[in-house]
């Protein structure tokens, strides 16, 4: 308890988070005028997972439109260098309590500093009591999947914040599974249990073995984010997510993981994770085949970013640029629309998506 107060003392000079107000949900109006906001940042949030949001439809979609979005607002304040480590501890908290009622999410926006990120998603974090207004209008049942995992998320990336106060530098293979974890694995089972509360596709049955695989579904798609911006985020966000243990094992580390007289050795170990991202892949791949094919939003909200991530992943493994900063291969626009096309028309069919994956890993459509 000492130690939460101390956090909210850091954020509000003061103490207390405010008293939680009743969580009524909000009127039609209000929810209506808050899904617009929602859908209208989405974009400017992620255009890869707008992409797949949109093909969720009602409630559902909702639901996921509104999580994401809390989890937009969470990373935006992790990643902000402007902030010190126990005020962003202290702010991810507060964030948290905005699922208490919207008295906390209309405070949070003033008790966040002036950031120095991307200005849309400084305007997602000063908008935040429409997301949870979203997020209020959902269903009980629903609210209570969405806020058990992104707490958990969120207290994980305070645990990172607080662990590495002069920027993460993650040191093991296994320290780097706990951040993809927190970070993307918690989201692989908030996004199964809404599939299997509001898909009736999703037997019972089918859900349990979902559940074997959508952490490795999750951090699959993660990894190679991370991969992609390895370089920038240690350059410009002073974030090293290139384990030490490998750099140490080719005879490099993170002082010198940009330094051009190590690109041997730096290469040699980003080898070593792009390894490991292949082999999580394929464990992504089981996951989308276990999805019902009469689920068809739920199998395109997969595809899409499976299929881009196995085209990135492509592109990583045949260049040395992804340790130079800004210089990671990007699949051609090109790319991106065959994919969608072709997802769009395969994605009822398992032997189709198999199909489609091996096109995308082999850049059958990057051919002009």
């Amino acid at each position: 308890m000492q130690e939460r107060t101390a956090r909210q003392q850091a954020v509000t000079g003061a103490g207390a988070a405010p008293p939680p107000a009743p969580n009524v949900p909000p009127t039609a109006a209000e929810r209506e005028r808050a899904e617009r906001f929602c859908r209208a940042i989405l974009p400017a949030a992620s255009r890869t997972f707008a992409l797949s949001i949109r093909a969720l439809p009602g409630t559902l979609g909702r639901a996921v439109l509104a999580a994401y979005l809390i989890c937009r607002i969470a990373d935006t304040v992790e990643d902000e260098r402007t902030i010190v480590p126990a005020q962003k501890a202290a702010l991810l908290e507060r964030l948290l309590d905005c699922f208490d009622g919207p008295a906390a999410a209309s405070a949070f926006p003033a008790l966040v500093p002036a950031l120095g990120c991307n200005p849309e998603h400084a305007r997602l974090v000063r908008h935040t009591p429409d997301v949870f207004t979203l997020f209020r209008a959902l269903p009980s049942g629903t609210q209570r999947h969405v806020r058990r995992w992104v707490v958990e998320m969120v207290e994980g990336m305070s645990r990172f914040v607080l662990r590495y106060p002069n920027g993460i530098r993650v040191q093991t293979l296994d320290e780097f599974r706990e951040y993809c974890y927190y970070v993307a694995g918690t989201v692989g089972y908030m996004l199964t249990d809404l599939w299997h509360e509001h898909s009736p596709n999703v037997s019972r049955r089918r859900y349990a073995v979902l559940r074997r695989h959508c952490r490795a579904f999750a951090q699959a798609l993660q990894t190679v984010n991370i991969l992609k911006d390895v370089a920038l985020d240690a350059a410009a966000d002073n974030a090293i997510y290139l384990p030490e243990q490998l750099l140490q094992l080719h005879g490099s580390s993170h002082a010198t993981m940009l330094a051009p007289e190590f690109a041997r050795q730096n290469h040699a170990a980003v080898t070593e994770l792009i390894e490991i991202a292949w082999r999580d892949l394929e464990e992504a791949r089981l996951y989308l085949l276990a999805l019902p094919r009469r689920a068809v939003a739920i199998r395109m909200f997969c595809v899409f970013p499976l299929l881009f991530a196995y085209a990135t992943l492509r592109d990583l493994a045949h260049t040395q640029a992804v340790l130079v900063p800004g210089d990671a291969p990007k699949i051609s626009r090109r790319e991106v629309k065959r994919l969608l096309v072709s997802g769009t028309m395969l994605v009822m069919s398992n032997r189709g998506v198999c199909w489609l994956i091996e096109q995308a890993r082999a850049g059958r459509f990057a051919a002009s």
